[in-house]
């Protein structure tokens, strides 16, 4: 998923703790990182991917001179952190544009 497309969503869902989760990441070298943690949920009998939370999170100097693949692992790493409390003990699957990584 785009970055420009983690905010096609504009209405947040509720969390339903038997379904699984799917994390976006993406890390602009520069710029910074960012996450969408979505779920596939039954909206009006419908399947629908609804937007759980959004994250960011401006890197440091130093993270800015890292590579893109050090960037990805680090998008990742602190993606994972971030919302722990919905992902401890679920099942998720985490989503990349970085080709290491797919």
């Amino acid at each position: 998923m785009r970055a420009s497309n983690m905010n096609s969503q504009r209405h947040l869902c509720s969390s339903c703790l038997t379904l699984s989760y799917q994390l976006y990441i993406d890390a602009e070298c520069i710029q910074g990182l960012g996450a969408a943690l979505h779920q596939r949920q039954i909206v009006a009998g419908e399947p629908r991917e609804g937007v759980i939370c959004y994250i960011s999170m401006q890197m440091k100097d130093s993270e800015a001179r890292y590579g893109a693949t050090q960037t990805e692992c680090l998008c990742l790493v602190w993606a994972l952190e971030k919302p722990h409390y919905y992902l401890e003990g679920a099942v998720f699957e985490v989503f990349t544009e970085h080709e290491d990584y797919q």
